[in-house]
């Protein structure tokens, strides 16, 4: 089984920002998508009802003639979708390992802009439990298992967190870089090269343009809203669209640092990287894990990025995998 010392980057890839800008590349995601068209993975898009007229969509993968027991919810970071490169490349690791893959969009990802007329949070857990709890429910004979990539990761193991109260039977999680203390995790992204900010920034401005695009009697912000930074445009949000009523009862809502997954009774496996530029690697030594829960942080890797050479191809869809046979 993959250990996060196992992952030994040449030297030209072990500075944190070429990692992160690769994982994100174009180039890595076309490879991802050639490798699963040379699979020839049968693909069928799910719609979701999960209550209060709520839609989410996703994605689900077999091998052709699969007689996989193992079913996978891949959950994507913020502003990703389930077409994402790391999501891609995952999901074919998966395919070739026996599973069956399911690539859920969060609200608002990929182009789900146009199913519900609110706009997404990172607070919107319960219409997540549910959509894995659809999945299940339309692939009975399959064993779940469910990973996640930076705010997926968060949200996957909330979820794992969750399912015994849910009535959901999740086998294993697994996490990469995943967000545990939102608070910590601005300040980290603030004080990081400003291109990560401006790369955020660009999609979710994007995002919510399409919202207003939509839905405009619902959504009748202006362009100098948008205009924000990262924290102001945040608190914006969270103030005019969650009933938080503040940025830290915000960023609390969907914490789960310190002590707050000691109780996740679903075995998981949570992948970090030393030098993640955008999620401080402190809040993850400071964690409380039930035994059942494994932490590994690598010395290099960036913010989901784990690339092992020219290839593009990433350790972390070989952990990810190792992690959810296991």
């Amino acid at each position: 089984m993959l250990r996060a010392e196992d992952y030994q980057p040449p030297r030209w890839l072990r500075d944190p920002h070429v990692q992160s800008a690769l994982s994100a590349s174009p180039l890595r995601r076309q490879r991802g998508l050639q490798r699963f068209r040379r699979l020839g993975a049968l693909t069928s898009r799910h719609q979701l009802e999960v209550g209060d007229g709520v839609r989410l969509q996703g994605f689900h993968s077999a091998a052709p003639g699969s007689q996989a027991t193992d079913l996978a919810v891949l959950l994507h970071g913020w502003e990703g979708s389930a077409d994402s490169s790391y999501m891609l490349h995952t999901a074919a690791t998966l395919l070739e390992r026996g599973f069956e893959v399911f690539r859920l969009n969060f609200r608002d990802h990929g182009e789900t802009h146009h199913l519900n007329p609110d706009i997404f949070h990172s607070c919107r857990l319960d219409e997540v439990v549910l959509a894995v709890g659809e999945i299940a429910a339309r692939f009975p004979s399959r064993r779940l298992s469910i990973a996640g990539y930076s705010l997926g990761g968060n949200f996957a193991l909330r979820v794992a967190r969750a399912a015994p109260d849910a009535g959901l039977s999740i086998a294993r999680a697994a996490a990469v870089c995943p967000v545990l203390d939102p608070a910590a995790g601005m300040l980290a992204l603030e004080h990081a090269p400003s291109i990560y900010q401006w790369y955020f920034l660009k999609k979710w401005r994007r995002s919510l343009r399409r919202k207003r695009d939509l839905f405009p009697e619902a959504h009748n912000f202006d362009d100098a809203a948008l205009e924000k930074d990262m924290r102001e445009l945040t608190r914006w949000l969270v103030e005019r669209y969650t009933p938080y009523g503040s940025l830290e009862g915000y960023f609390d809502g969907y914490c789960i640092a310190g002590d707050r997954l000691h109780g996740l009774m679903v075995p998981a496996s949570i992948l970090m990287a030393n030098d993640d530029p955008v999620i401080p690697v402190a809040s993850f030594h400071e964690l409380l894990l039930p035994d059942s829960a494994r932490l590994e942080i690598a010395a290099h890797g960036g913010h989901c990025g784990f690339i092992e050479g020219a290839s593009l191809t990433g350790f972390a869809e070989r952990w990810v995998a190792d992690a959810l046979r296991a």
